[in-house]
């Protein structure tokens, strides 16, 4: 099967790594490569007991900052609910077929 008809059917991520992998050399396979900026920062507003207990686990958990940690733990979850949701569409999936 070509590398474009493979495209139009659904791959997982092993064929892609392996489409990727053979054409990596191949300057010809590769489009124009293109910029991504950094969405600029988000505020968030914490209620001041909330903030409060956020920057009391910061400092036992020795993190430089307040912002630090409350990334790391919001990545964390975010982390935890894709894996979760690609969990549920997998069985959904399942049970369809």
């Amino acid at each position: 099967m070509s590398t474009r008809a493979k495209i139009n059917k659904s791959l997982s991520e092993q064929e892609i790594d392996q489409i990727v992998t053979a054409e990596a050399d191949d300057d010809a396979a590769w489009g124009k490569p293109i910029r991504v900026q950094r969405a600029t920062p988000t505020s968030l507003s914490l209620p001041a007991d909330l903030a409060a207990r956020a920057a009391f686990l910061a400092q036992l958990h020795h993190t430089k900052s307040v912002e630090e940690w409350l990334t790391r733990v919001i990545q964390e979850r975010v982390d935890l609910e894709e894996a979760a949701f690609v969990g549920v569409k997998r069985e959904l999936a399942a049970n369809v077929a």
